[in-house]
C-alpha cells in the first residue's frame, strides 16, 4: 500500500464584527477570524495537510486571496474542492489529526460538532479524525486572545 502524509498550519487574527467559524461550525464568541474567506483556520490547516500529502503546494496557491471569487467564501467549499483533488489522484484519506490552539473560547463543548461536520464534508468515519483543543497558556498572540491557530496532519492511502 502506498501512503502519503502532509502537515498543515494556519493562524488568523481575532477581530470584532466577524463570526467565528472553526471546522465549518459557527462558535458563539465576541470576535471572529479575519480572512479573505470566512477565516476558518482549522479547515485551512486541513486543506494544507491534504495538499501537502499530494505535493500540491498550499491553500494560497489554489485559492489566492487576490481572487475576488474567494472573498467571504465558506472554507467548507474549499475543503470539498481539495477533497476532490485527493479523490482525482487516486487516494483516500486514511486519517487526520488536528490541534486547535485558542485561549478563548473554550472549544470542548464544540469538538463533537466540529468532528461530525468535518467527517461529513470529507466522507470520513469518525475514527479517522481526531480533534484536540489547547490553549497557549497565555503566551504570544494566541495566548493574548489576538488569534487562533490550527495544526493538522493527514495521511492518505492509495485506493484499491
Amino acid at each position: 500500500m502506498q501512503y502519503k502524509v502532509g502537515i498543515g498550519y494556519d493562524i488568523h487574527r481575532l477581530i470584532e464584527g466577524r463570526k467565528l467559524f472553526l471546522g465549518a461550525v459557527e462558535i458563539p464568541y465576541i470576535k471572529g477570524l479575519l480572512g479573505h474567506s470566512d477565516g476558518d483556520a482549522l479547515i485551512h490547516a486541513i486543506c494544507d495537510a491534504l495538499l501537502g500529502a499530494l505535493a500540491y503546494g498550499d491553500i494560497g496557491e489554489h485559492f489566492p486571496d487576490t481572487d475576488p471569487k474567494y472573498q467571504g467564501i465558506a472554507s467548507s467549499l474549499l475543503l470539498e474542492k481539495v477533497s476532490s483533488l485527493v479523490d482525482k489522484e487516486g487516494y483516500k484519506i486514511n486519517n487526520i489529526d488536528v490541534v486547535i490552539v485558542a485561549q478563548e473560547p473554550k472549544l470542548l463543548p464544540f469538538k463533537s460538532q466540529i468532528k461530525e461536520k468535518i467527517c461529513c464534508l470529507l466522507n470520513l468515519k469518525e475514527d479517522a479524525l481526531n480533534i484536540k483543543a489547547k490553549t497557549n497558556e497565555g503566551l504570544g498572540a494566541v495566548g493574548n486572545k489576538e488569534a487562533i491557530a490550527a495544526y493538522a496532519i493527514a495521511s492518505l492511502i492509495r485506493k484499491d
